[in-house]
């Protein structure tokens, strides 16, 4: 088994400069998991910022911490509805 680090790669994208805690309200943030071989993204969110913060936290922790099988299956679909 293969661990979630090593077959998806995590991109956040901020609208602004500053961090979350001092982002405006109205400030959204966009989360990707993609997939390392053929570079797909599997996950996507745009989130408000303080919102993206705590789900990064959680995906980092979820990353290096399960195998890529269990990652996915704990996350698929967690990112229906969410967003844009």
């Amino acid at each position: 088994m293969r661990k979630a680090n090593r077959a998806f790669h995590l991109i956040a994208s901020r609208e602004g400069h500053e961090p979350s805690f001092l982002a405006d309200h109205g400030r959204l943030d966009r989360i990707e998991v993609t997939a390392i071989d053929d570079g797909e993204v599997v996950l996507f969110w745009v989130l408000p910022a303080k919102d993206a913060t705590k789900l990064l936290r959680e995906l980092r922790a979820d990353l290096a911490g399960m195998d890529a099988g269990d990652f996915i299956e704990k996350w698929e679909g967690a990112d229906a509805g969410a967003g844009t």
